[in-house]
This record gives structure tokens, C-alpha cells and sequence, in this order.
């Protein structure tokens, strides 16, 4: 089957020397991009430019991207009304960077419209907007596609994070989640509607659990 694969960090600009990103490594997407191509799928892997997982790649077909919107539209140009399979595992920048503002000298506050806004100034205000989710709009891009999206959860409990997972399926028409993160703990849960909560300890369990749903 026609695989698709999305990998690491996504940033947004700050200033024009500044970013926003998060911890994501790339590795995960990787290493499933690499367990497709063996199992005898078709790849293409979507690999964050700043991704640090760097290891060796199967031959496959390699997109780069950067911010949220890049990465976004370089899916919608791999649109397709066939089948495929498309594993959503990159880290998309939850915020992107809106007014910037800083305390002028009479306590009032100014808006900042320089390149590289100064220390000296003092504080930065930054309002921070969220970033168009590129999850809902797959089903619009590959609509017999087997897609799957990730929740990973920082606070609260693993029953709190698969229900959050559960939500994320309802919202974005996927046919599966994978939950994890430190709210969920060790391993991974994949849920699936309709069908009990599978818990899987490692990567390669995962990755044997995600094959077996292109079986179905």
C-alpha cells in the first residue's frame, strides 16, 4: 500500500531571528517509515528540516518542511482520491507567534514591528494564536485513506489522555490514535472506535500494531 509519514518538529517564526518549536526528534516517524518500507509498503516520509533523528533511511521518497503551514501544503500536494495510509506522528506547533509588544518608558505598551526586537528594552510580550490543525483536514486530502494521528499528553491521567484520544478520532474522522506522553506513561495506547484499548510497551510493538491495520 501507498504509505505516507510525517516526522518531527514543525517551528513558526517568533521575529526574524527567532523561532518556536518543541522537543520532538523526528525519530518515531522515522523509524515507522522505515518499518513500512520493509514490510513491503510504498513510503513517502514528510521529515521535519530540523528534525536530530538523522539515522540511516530505507530508500524512500523524502519531503522536507519547516513551519506548520509548509508542511501542510506540501501534504495537500500528495492529495489523492485512492486508498493510502497516512501516519500523522510529527510534532505540529501548537502556537504561532501574534502581537508583540513591549513597555515604553511612560508604563504604556507599544507594539514591537522590528526584525529582531532588543533586550535592552525590557520584556517581550508575545500573544501567542493557535495554529490551523492539519489533522482534520487529511480525510479532505486522502478520502478512502487509513489514517492515523497521534495525542500526546503532558498533564493529567492515562485514562484522561486515551480519552482525549478517543475525542481526537470523533473530531478528525481518523480511524485510529495513537496516545502517549508522560500523562499516559510507559508504552503506547492505540485506540481504534469500536474496538477495546490496545496497550503496547515499545516502538516495535507499535509499529507491528499499525501494520496490522493496513491488514484489515
Amino acid at each position: 500500500m501507498r504509505c505516507f509519514v510525517t516526522a518531527g518538529p514543525t517551528w513558526e517564526p517568533l521575529d526574524r531571528a527567532r523561532r518556536l518549536t518543541n522537543f520532538s526528534t523526528g525519530r518515531l516517524g522515522g523509524e515507522l517509515a522505515n518499518a513500512l518500507l520493509m514490510a513491503g509498503h510504498e513510503v513517502e516520509l514528510f521529515l521535519s528540516e530540523t528534525a536530530i533523528w538523522r539515522q540511516p533511511l530505507a530508500a524512500l521518497t523524502l519531503h522536507s518542511f519547516s513551519t506548520t503551514a509548509s508542511l501542510a501544503s506540501a501534504i495537500e500536494s500528495r492529495a489523492t482520491p485512492e486508498p493510502v495510509a497516512f501516519f500523522h506522528a510529527a510534532a505540529v506547533s501548537d502556537f504561532q507567534a501574534g502581537a508583540r509588544v513591549q513597555r515604553g518608558p511612560d508604563g504604556v505598551l507599544i507594539p514591537v514591528r522590528e526584525g529582531k526586537p532588543q533586550t535592552d528594552r525590557g520584556p517581550l510580550w508575545v500573544e501567542l494564536q493557535p495554529t490551523p490543525k492539519i489533522l482534520p483536514r487529511l480525510r479532505t486530502w486522502f478520502p478512502q485513506g487509513t489514517i492515523v494521528g497521534w495525542k500526546y499528553e503532558v498533564d493529567g491521567t492515562r485514562e484522561e489522555a486515551v480519552a482525549k484520544g478517543r475525542r481526537q478520532l470523533e473530531a478528525a474522522g481518523s480511524q485510529a490514535c495513537v496516545v502517549n506522553g508522560p500523562a499516559y506513561g510507559e508504552g503506547f495506547a492505540v485506540v481504534v472506535p469500536e474496538r477495546p484499548l490496545q496497550e503496547v510497551p515499545t516502538r516495535d510493538a507499535l509499529f507491528s500494531t499499525l501494520l496490522g491495520l493496513l491488514e484489515r
